[in-house]
């Protein structure tokens, strides 16, 4: 799995861009929490690129990032929480999940 990093107001706009073209997922991780390391962790390990399809990962490390975390929030209209993974298609967040709850098999089912 290849992540872009995703480190500004200009990414972000690209990435929903993006989404029109193809699915994309926005993953926001706090660097010192555990609960989001180990997230992290076990969605890289789920991660399939054949079940993944054409789903581009971006990653958003919101320690150093904040104001980028909060412009998502107001974009996408949902409450900010940390880790969350966020799946953007055609501009629109169809999916989201936070700490324990954020699944590779529910996200690759709403592709």
């Amino acid at each position: 799995m290849n992540w872009e990093k995703l480190d500004s107001i200009e990414t972000l706009a690209l990435a929903t861009k993006e989404s029109f073209e193809h699915p994309v997922l926005l993953f926001k991780h706090s660097t010192t929490c555990s609960i989001s390391n180990t997230a992290l962790n076990r969605f890289e390990r789920k991660w399939n690129d054949e079940k993944a399809k054409e789903l581009k990962p971006f990653y958003l490390d919101l320690l150093k990032l904040r104001p980028i975390s909060a412009a998502i929030a107001q974009q996408f209209g949902v409450q900010h929480e940390s880790p969350q993974a966020l799946l953007i298609i055609e501009g629109k967040c169809v999916y989201a999940a936070s700490h324990f709850d954020i699944s590779f098999d529910e996200i690759v089912e709403k592709i």
